[in-house]
């Protein structure tokens, strides 16, 4: 939790960026695993977070612009909580800590809301992800659950964008420190990856780092020696040497800012060849697209630049033919790296997306170019001192898509399918690291950047 001045300056800022109305935040509740009372690890809203710093199940909040007024709803325990949990703090003292001095119990918020509705006086709502917050609003709201989305609040909405996106010095510090511990995470994979090892082994091993360092991973870990399939979630498989496994994942620490880093290692310690030119292609082009990002470009413009090079990278041996420019305007790089440069990252390790990813990470009137590839770019904007972004272009071999484009006769002036067939079994890489837009470039995020180089990296895994 930061101070009480930072959620105090938080709240007033966004109240004076929307027209009038209330403002509903909904907090999040504990989510039942197989029963009950067996729960997935808590996660609240990171909206409410942001505004109201609280991180406790069944809690809302509202901001009144008309009338100037800020309310916590939620519920002290009883006695039977108390010899579950021990004593807690009430909830207007917990309120009272991010300086909201009116709070009621939480079945109010419905009366309050409903009473505000029956008034004709607008509330601003913002999508909703979680069944029982979703049953809840369409009981406020009238409707059925599949429908309140429909009522969001697009100015609110816009509001929370963009406020959010530009990062606070507190939260860098606190990212920082996220990354630190995902380095740790990663690094730990990179000195204990042993041929036959199964997989598992290796993603219990970061995980507990993050565990004991942090509060959870920050997204499912990925790791696999199919990393031709973009987010492949199984681990079952022993390491095999002269594979290539996609490690990415990420840390979030207990004030649940996050880090998200992606690497790709060789079984066995050492690339061959073949694999020594792809992964230099990539490598080439995560280090190119950070020092192309810097306030007043697009990072649409990044991730077409860092395309264009891994193609001429790709002509280079064999595997892509014909006028590079015209290649990139048609879209053969979504062949290879059909995915976006990156996304935005901070309290969400794809920040804010709850709320729409075109809201995010789109300016306005700046459209969403629908061709494999640019269609999944999740960050387009014009960069600014204050975001943070992710950095991870990557090359795949997709054997399924490969075929599929083959079969069609798509861009057989550009790619050469012929030199392709002996790629099927390559797998893929990917090379990601957070970066902050500064007033005069970006920075990586962390105090150390994660071994990248082939030399680096096969240093770091003979240790």
């Amino acid at each position: 939790m930061f101070t009480k001045e930072t959620y105090i300056s938080r709240r007033k800022k966004l109240a004076a960026s929307v027209s009038g109305g209330i403002l509903v935040f909904l907090g999040n509740n504990e989510s039942p695993s197989n029963y009950p009372d067996n729960t997935y690890i808590f996660r609240q809203d990171s909206t409410f977070l942001y505004y109201f710093g609280l991180d406790k199940p069944g809690l809302a909040a509202v901001i009144d612009i008309d009338c100037g007024g800020e309310m916590i709803f939620g519920d002290d325990v009883d006695i039977d909580d108390i010899i579950w949990m021990g004593p807690q703090k009430s909830i207007a003292d917990q309120a009272a800590e991010v300086g909201v001095g009116k709070t009621y119990p939480f079945a109010r918020l419905s009366t309050f809301l409903a009473e505000a509705l029956a008034k004709g006086r607008k509330l601003h709502c913002l999508p909703q992800y979680r069944a029982d917050n979703l049953i809840l609003m369409a009981d406020i709201l009238g409707c059925k659950p599949a429908e309140v989305n429909d009522g969001k609040s697009e100015e609110f909405i816009k509001a929370i964008v963009a406020q959010r996106l530009i990062k606070e010095p507190c939260e860098i510090e606190e990212i920082d420190r996220a990354c630190d511990l995902g380095y740790a995470m990663h690094y730990t994979a990179m000195t204990l990856m042993q041929p036959g090892m199964l997989e598992q082994e290796l993603v219990g091993a970061m995980e507990g780092v993050v565990i004991s360092g942090g509060y959870m991973t920050s997204f499912p870990t990925i790791l696999s020696q199919h990393g031709e399939t973009l987010h492949n979630h199984m681990h079952d498989k022993p390491l095999t040497v002269g594979k290539l496994c996609v490690i990415d994942a990420g840390a979030e620490i207990a004030s649940h800012y996050c880090s998200d880093f992606t690497r790709t290692l060789p079984v066995g310690g050492k690339f061959d060849s073949r694999q020594k030119d792809i992964y230099t292609i990539v490598s080439t082009a995560n280090s190119f697209a950070a020092e192309m990002a810097r306030p007043g470009i697009t990072y649409r413009e990044v991730h077409l630049a860092a395309c264009r090079l891994m193609l001429q990278g790709l002509k280079n041996v064999g595997l892509v033919k014909g006028d590079i420019d015209e290649a990139l305007a048609l879209g053969v790089q979504g062949m290879f790296m059909p995915h976006g440069l990156g996304h935005n990252m901070g309290l969400d390790v794809h920040d804010m997306e709850n709320l729409g990813e075109d809201y995010v990470g789109y300016d306005p009137g700046q459209e969403r170019i629908r061709q494999l590839g640019l269609g999944s770019l999740r960050m387009a904007r014009k960069l600014v001192p204050g975001h943070v972004i992710t950095d991870e272009p990557g090359i795949y071999f997709i054997p399924a898509l490969i075929e599929q484009w083959k079969a069609e006769d798509r861009f057989s002036d550009f790619i050469n399918y012929a030199a392709l067939e002996s790629y099927y079994d390559f797998g893929g890489i990917r090379l990601e690291d957070d970066i902050l837009i500064t007033e005069s470039g970006c920075r990586r995020l962390g105090q150390k950047r994660l071994p990248i180089t082939v030399e680096e990296v096969e240093a770091a895994m003979a240790r």
